[in-house]
């Protein structure tokens, strides 16, 4: 496992071969490294990247999580969706709950951005990582996605 520093604490990045398998919140401290995703998070939080290229596998959860983290993995970067707007794109619009039980248990946050999804009307509800660090992930995009839309 390799740790990220980065504006909303370590990350821990679990890695098999060039595929990321995990990152978690509030790591430990440990050995920094040269792998691609160590790059590309660094990249991340320094506002020159917006689209994630190394390869990741989302490992273990229900078909649902699994279905939830597909739909996670789509929405672009700077851009927000409901719980409950996923739990219709599944076909079940009452599942906006499940929805967020899924995201706190995507394996692989920042990279597939479940920081993105949001309650109804925008209201900043749950986060695995904590309010903090999610309000913190779409400050940084924003202020990103609006540098580069105005030049």
């Amino acid at each position: 496992m390799f740790v990220v520093d980065s504006p909303i604490g370590p990350l821990g990045v679990a890695v098999e071969g060039d595929t990321v398998v995990s990152v978690r919140f509030a790591a430990r401290p440990g050995p920094s490294g040269s792998h691609p995703a160590v790059a590309q998070l660094e990249a991340y939080f320094a506002g020159e990247l917006t689209d994630f290229s190394v390869p990741f596998e989302l490992r273990g959860g229900s078909s649902f999580e699994r279905a939830v983290w597909g739909e996670i993995a789509k929405i672009p970067y700077g851009e927000m969706v409901t719980y409950g707007s996923i739990a219709t794109a599944l076909g079940d619009p009452g599942a906006a709950r499940a929805v967020g039980t899924a995201c706190n248990h995507n394996p692989i946050p920042v990279i597939v951005p479940c920081h993105r999804v949001v309650g109804a009307g925008g209201k900043m509800v749950g986060f695995g990582g904590g309010l903090d660090r999610k309000r913190k992930l779409l400050e940084l995009e924003a202020r990103v996605a609006l540098a580069r839309a105005w030049g």
